[in-house]
C-alpha cells in the first residue's frame, strides 16, 4: 500500500536509527563511566539520526545541565538515510557480515589519533540484534501485481543510493529480468551504484535506463517553474546536453548500452518529445516514451521491449555488458578517484581539496583506507557541486570540504559544495497537506 511504504512501512527506517542511536548512547555513556578508552571528545564522529528533515539539529550541544547528565560535547544529528548503519544494512551480504561491518564503524578517535570503533563499545552485538529482522528484503507489489522489493532507502545526494544487495541478489534469483533503481541521475545514482555496489557485490548490469522529462530538461535550459507547462522548444534544445551527458557518462566511461525513457508528462508535446528523440538518435541511443503513469503497464510495453534488446542482442553502435567499467580502478590514490569522478562523470576539470581536507585524506591514508572506493555527497541539481549552475557545464571544479570514512561501509564520504547530511524542511512542508479522515483514510501524501 502506498501510504505505508510512504510512512512507516515495515519499520526498517526505525530500527536503523534505533540502532544508530544505540552506539551514540553507549559512546556517550563510555565516556560518562570514565573513558577507559581515551576518547577525545572533539574528535566525535558519530551523529545521532532522525528520519525527519530538522535543520535545528545539524549544531548542537548536548551533555548541559550538570556532572549527571553527560560530558558537555558538541553533537548533531544526520538524517536517518544518511547515517553509515543505512549503508551497511544495504551493502551487507548476510547477518554475520552485517555484524561484522557494524563492528568496523568508527565513532571517533583517541587523543593520540587512533580511531575507535563500535567493536571497541562492544555494540555491534546489540546493534545487530536490533537491525536482524530489517535485514530480510520487504516483497510488495504494483498496483498491476508484479512482484517488488523495497528494502534501504540511502540518498543518492548525500550517500551511496541503492537499494540492498540482498535485494538485488533475491531479485536476480527470482525473476528474468531484476530492474533497480539508482537515485537521481547518472553523476549521483548511478555512478554510485556502479563504482560502489557493483564493485563491492561483484555485480555486472546488463543495460541501464537513463529517465528523462522535459520538463527538467527545459529547466536545465533556464525556464522558470512555473513556465514549465508551456512549449520552450528553445530551452529544451538549451538543456538537452545535461541530458547527452549522463547517456554519454553510462556509454563512454562505464561502457554499458542505454536507453533514454522519457517520462511523458500531460503538458509534453509532438515538437518538445521529438526534439529529445532525435538528439538522443544524434548519439545513436533511443529515446524511448514511458507513459506508465497514465497507462500503466500498457504504457511501458516499448521501454520493456527496448531493454530485454539491449540485455540479448549485441549492437554494434553500443558497448556491451562484457565492456564494463568502473570510472576509477581499485588501486589508485584517493585523489585520483576524486578527480575521476569530477573529470569522466562531472565533466569537470577536477576536485580541490580545502586545507581540512587535504589534511584528513592524509590522516585516512595513514590509517590504511586509502584504497576505498568513493561516495560523493553532491547536489542533485547540477553536475557540478553548485546547483544553480545548470546544463552540461564544463572546466568547473568541485571543493571537497570535508573527508571521513564508514569502515563498516566500506567507502569514504567526501562532502561537496554546500551539501547537508541532514536536510531542512521547505517553506510550505509536505506535512502542512497530508490529513487523516474519520474512517483513518490518509489523504495528501501524493
Amino acid at each position: 500500500p502506498m501510504e505505508d511504504i510512504n510512512l512507516h512501512f515495515t519499520g526498517d527506517f526505525h530500527a536503523i536509527g534505533a540502532a544508530n542511536n544505540l552506539l551514540a548512547a553507549m559512546l556517550d555513556n563510555h565516556i560518562q563511566q570514565g573513558n577507559a578508552l581515551g576518547i577525545d571528545v572533539k574528535q566525535i564522529t558519530w551523529k545521532r539520526c532522525v528520519d525527519m528533515n530538522d535543520r535545528q539539529l545539524r549544531h548542537i550541544i548536548d551533555g548541559i545541565g550538570g556532572k549527571m547528565q553527560g560530558v558537555p560535547r558538541e553533537d548533531g544529528f544526520d538524517i536517518t538515510v544518511a547515517s553509515e548503519v543505512m549503508a551497511v544494512l544495504c551493502l551487507a551480504s548476510g547477518i554475520t557480515d552485517l555484524k561484522e561491518r557494524l563492528g568496523r564503524m568508527i565513532v571517533a578517535y583517541t587523543y593520540d589519533g587512533k580511531p575507535v570503533t563500535a567493536h571497541d563499545l562492544k555494540a555491534e552485538g546489540a546493534m545487530t540484534a536490533l537491525l536482524k529482522d530489517a535485514l530480510k528484503p520487504n516483497l510488495v507489489q504494483t498496483l498491476e501485481g508484479t512482484p517488488t522489493l523495497i528494502h534501504g532507502g540511502p540518498f543518492a545526494n548525500i550517500a551511496h543510493g541503492c537499494n540492498s544487495v540482498t535485494a538485488t541478489r533475491m531479485a536476480l534469483k527470482l525473476g528474468d529480468y531484476a530492474v533497480t533503481e539508482a537515485g537521481f541521475g547518472a553523476d549521483l545514482g548511478a555512478e554510485k551504484f556502479l563504482d560502489i555496489k557493483c564493485r563491492l557485490a561483484g555485480l555486472r548490469p546488463s543495460a541501464v535506463v537513463v529517465v528523462a522529462t522535459v520538463r527538467a530538461l527545459k529547466s536545465h535550459g533556464g525556464v522558470p517553474k512555473a513556465e514549465l507547462n508551456h512549449e520552450n522548444l528553445d530551452a529544451l534544445e538549451k538543456g538537452l546536453p545535461n541530458l547527452l551527458h549522463h547517456v554519454d557518462t553510462i556509454r563512454n566511461t562505464f561502457h554499458l548500452p542505454c536507453v533514454v525513457a522519457v517520462n511523458a508528462f500531460p503538458t509534453d508535446t509532438e515538437a518538445e518529445l521529438r526534439l529529445v528523440e532525435d538528439k538522443c538518435r544524434e548519439l545513436s541511443v533511443r529515446a524511448v516514451l514511458s507513459e506508465v503513469w497514465a497507462k500503466g503497464g500498457e504504457g511501458g510495453k516499448a521501454l520493456a521491449a527496448e531493454v530485454v534488446r539491449l540485455c540479448e542482442e549485441p549492437c554494434p553502435e553500443q558497448p556491451t555488458p562484457e565492456e564494463f567499467t568502473f570510472a576509477y580502478p581499485d588501486n589508485t590514490s584517493l585523489i585520483y578517484k576524486l578527480n575521476a569522478i569530477v573529470n569522466r562523470v562531472y565533466g569537470g576539470a577536477q576536485a580541490v581539496l580545502t586545507p581540512a581536507a587535504q589534511k584528513q585524506a592524509q590522516q585516512l591514508f595513514d590509517l590504511g583506507f586509502g584504497d576505498l572506493p568513493v561516495c560523493m555527497a553532491k547536489t542533485q541539481y547540477s553536475l557540478s557541486d553548485d546547483p544553480t549552475l545548470l546544463g552540461a557545464p564544463e572546466g568547473f571544479t568541485v571543493t571537497v570540504r570535508n573527508l571521513k570514512v564508514s569502515a563498516g561501509a566500506g567507502f569514504i564520504v567526501a562532502l561537496t559544495g554546500d551539501i547537508m547530511t541532514m536536510p531542512g524542511l521547505p517553506k510550505v512542508p509536505a506535512a502542512e497537506k497530508i490529513d487523516v479522515d474519520k474512517d483513518g483514510k490518509i489523504t495528501g501524501l501524493f
